[in-house]
């Protein structure tokens, strides 16, 4: 037995080419006229089309066209700052407990409820009422 010789035992079947007459007849399986039966007859979803064309309603897909600002809790302040040291935009990113949003600073606000120990210095940060009268409590001052 060489290779030359070798032959599969059965033969791979090819797909029947329609569309140009013999035993299916005139149409071949494709009806008559019309876009289907043409060669080369692709079709796209218009409907879908102009439903994503159409403006969305504000709802549940409705993404705020306002910036969220960034929550931090008073808790992790206390633990990572020191007293007298300014606690802003900056250094929180400096100290990785916020990210920087591409290479802007986000707008950050301050949550939660701690007796303070040590005085702190805010500045560009929004503060909750509780918030500010625990860093005011301690010493500390918002600008």
């Amino acid at each position: 037995m060489q290779i030359h010789t070798l032959t599969t035992e059965h033969k791979n079947k090819e797909s029947q080419r329609i569309g140009r007459g013999g035993k299916r007849g005139t149409y071949s399986g494709k009806g008559q006229k019309g876009q289907k039966a043409r060669a080369g007859a692709k079709f796209r979803n218009i409907q879908k089309e102009l439903i994503l064309k159409q403006p969305k309603r504000r709802g549940e897909n409705f993404k705020s066209l306002q910036t969220k600002p960034t929550l931090v809790s008073l808790v992790v302040i206390a633990k990572n700052y020191k007293a007298g040291e300014k606690v802003n935009p900056k250094t929180l990113v400096h100290k990785g407990l916020i990210r920087a949003i591409g290479r802007k600073l986000p707008h950050v606000k301050i949550l939660g409820k701690v007796e303070l120990t040590n005085k702190l210095v805010i500045e560009n940060c929004v503060c909750s009422k509780t918030t500010t009268e625990c860093i005011l409590k301690a010493g500390g001052s918002i600008t």
